[in-house]
């Protein structure tokens, strides 16, 4: 989760005094980065993964699962056991927001030959493998995005009290602030956030309206103004960064042969986003309700939202500078490269005065206007060791703002002296319960790049329409009943389509209109006349490819799954875990998940996630059987 010093945390007053400083000093680091590195050219195609966990501990005897607390204690151990020992190790673990979460990485960054894509999923039980090793009995490692009761009295393991009075990290009502990570970054940027936000996180979610849902559906907080005032009717109210932050996700990290190939491939990336976002579709659930959503990305916006009243257009400018539109957990304001400048149609913020120096430094306009518009944010966390810093060679100023605009696409420039190259990261995808469905969506974004960059693709279309798109995709069931703008003509300048589509196209040949609204399906697997479909491409382009038999194999049943998802034969897991819920025999039809659902329904997830039972409308055929190690989770326990 970004920078992680090491150090004594300042408050946000004291932050705030330093705040000039730190963007002062952080536009400095990143001119020194940009100068040294901005004609680096040829550096191999390197990619990984990221994938986040939950702990959970299963109750059998009571019908109730939890979350278990001890994820910096297995972490600690995750570490001793891996790199410490062995550089080399095949895996990596950092921590996370939430003190029952853990974060884990391919040991070495993957690289540019196909054989590479048959190793992710290997890679990734390992993972599973060696953090479940660590776990007592009737616990298990979890690739869930939400856990259905976060924030309902006694979802963790040892249990907490919530504590809303001043002197805690987040004030929630429903979030302790013992399921924090208890490195000094994670509760100080949950109070700092509070304290310049002026008050606590809102966050509100749909209910889902089913048969006996209380219509208006209104919860009562006399204890809290605070809340009595935020929250809504008919929504699922939240208030703690640990609502959004506490949630996992699926990422990928790119290495560009170049800056510039890192900034086309940031611009055609970003139109994917909400694509992929809602094919992967996991987090219908929050605070033990069934919501009316499907994604967790509005939540995790909403929840680290620091924005004040004013920024937010509430109040009259007086004690800030901007009018800022987003949260800094968002969508990408701007695209970076020459072809995307038209389609900028976004408003952007910017700090005048940095972009200024920024062009007399000679970065070019379109990424001075980035940078500018990620420094009108103030830092959140400063520690006091790390306020004085060497500028040609330390870069935590640049990466404390950086690192701190969460948005779908992050453009991440080199280390200083360092040989990684310039890098895109690939933020929107929920995780999957299984390491099959993990492996097979970083592997379908991952092979899309090759695409990208081999076809020169064109994914472009005006950034105000991706928002839409964004929006669209978090509802519920957006994979099957959501319409989103793409782009018709993706072959740039004419160039030739793919065998099996049809002939040459070029832009004269198509109606004037650039992009239109269609299904996932559609953007997916094709339609004749309208567009030929990602899939169609990938497939043709590995036809074109040298590819040993076990990685053809291995990617085919990868895009098989994506390919059935977004046609709607088979589930997302969100849409699986509404039917889930739907059917279990303890479910009144009033959109309240009891303990005992809950129970049910993550027991369920961990069986699928250890190949202990087969889950076709989620998985469908591709699914290999490969078994480890029973569960330690059996029910049978």
């Amino acid at each position: 989760m970004g920078l992680l010093s090491q150090g004594s945390p300042l408050s946000w007053e004291e932050t705030k005094r330093h705040a000039d400083h730190v963007r002062r000093h952080g536009i400095l680091q990143f001119l020194h980065i940009y100068h040294a590195v901005k004609d680096r050219h040829k550096d191999v195609l390197k990619w990984g993964d990221e994938v986040e966990y939950m702990l959970v501990s299963f109750d059998h005897e009571n019908k109730k699962v939890q979350l278990v607390l001890s994820g910096e204690e297995v972490l600690e151990t995750l570490q001793e056991k891996g790199e410490r020992t062995n550089p080399n190790h095949p895996t990596l673990w950092r921590p996370e927001y939430g003190s029952y979460m853990i974060e884990g990485t391919p040991g070495q960054p993957y690289g540019g030959t196909m054989s590479e894509f048959n190793t992710v999923e290997d890679n990734m039980r390992k993972r599973r493998k060696e953090a479940t090793s660590l776990l007592e009995e009737n616990q298990a490692v979890c690739t869930i995005t939400s856990f259905p009761r976060l924030g309902c009295p006694g979802f963790t393991l040892p249990e907490y009290k919530p504590n809303p009075v001043e002197g805690g990290a987040s004030k929630s009502l429903f979030f302790p602030d013992e399921a924090i990570n208890k490195h000094p970054r994670f509760s100080t940027l949950t109070r700092n956030i509070r304290h310049r936000r002026g008050e606590k996180v809102v966050i509100n979610v749909p209910i889902f309206k089913d048969k006996n849902t209380p219509s208006p559906f209104i919860e009562a907080f006399p204890e809290d103004d605070e809340a009595a005032r935020a929250s809504k009717p008919d929504h699922i109210y939240m208030d703690a960064m640990g609502f959004g932050m506490g949630n996992c996700c699926l990422q990928v990290t790119f290495q560009a042969c170049s800056i510039s190939e890192a900034r086309y491939l940031y611009d055609q990336l970003a139109t994917i986003c909400p694509i992929v976002m809602a094919l992967s579709a996991a987090s219908p659930f929050y605070r033990g309700y069934v919501s009316d959503i499907d994604c967790r990305w509005g939540v995790i916006s909403a929840s680290v939202d620091d924005r004040t009243r004013e920024e937010r257009g509430l109040e009259p400018l007086k004690n800030n500078n901007y009018r800022i539109s987003k949260s800094r957990y968002d969508s990408i304001d701007s695209y970076l490269s020459e072809c995307g400048e038209k389609y900028n149609d976004i408003n952007l913020t910017i700090d005048k005065e940095i972009y200024e120096q920024l062009l007399q430094e000679g970065i070019d306009r379109l990424l001075a206007q980035h940078v500018a518009h990620l420094f009108i944010r103030d830092p959140l966390t400063l520690f006091e060791e790390k306020i004085h810093l060497d500028d040609a060679n330390e870069s935590d100023h640049f990466e404390n703002i950086q690192s701190t605009n969460w948005q779908t696409m992050r453009f991440k420039p080199p280390p200083p002296n360092s040989d990684i190259g310039w890098r895109v990261e690939f933020r929107p995808m929920e995780v999957q319960l299984t390491d099959f469905e993990n492996s097979a969506y970083v592997v379908f974004v991952v092979l899309l790049t090759r695409v990208i960059l081999s076809y020169k693709l064109d994914f472009l279309i005006p950034l105000s329409k991706v928002d839409e798109n964004m929006k669209v995709a978090q509802k519920r069931d957006a994979v099957l009943q959501g319409m989103f703008y793409f782009r018709k003509d993706i072959c740039k300048g004419g160039n030739a389509m793919v065998d099996g589509y049809g002939k040459a196209q070029n832009s004269a040949e198509l109606a004037p209109e650039e992009y239109t609204l269609m299904s996932i399906d559609t953007i997916i697997n094709g339609k004749e006349g309208v567009f030929p479909g990602l899939i169609p491409i990938l497939n043709s382009y590995l036809e074109n490819m040298e590819v040993d038999v076990d990685t053809r194999c291995s990617i085919l049943n990868y895009l098989k799954l994506i390919k059935k998802r977004a046609s709607g034969e088979l589930m997302t897991v969100a849409r699986w875990m509404r039917e889930f819920i739907t059917n279990h025999p303890d479910y009144k039809q009033d959109s309240v998940i009891t303990d005992k659902i809950n129970y049910s329904l993550i027991l369920k997830c961990n069986q699928i996630a250890n190949e202990l039972c087969e889950c076709p409308e989620l998985l469908g055929s591709s699914f290999r059987k490969v078994k480890y190690s029973r569960s330690k989770t059996d029910s049978s326990n």
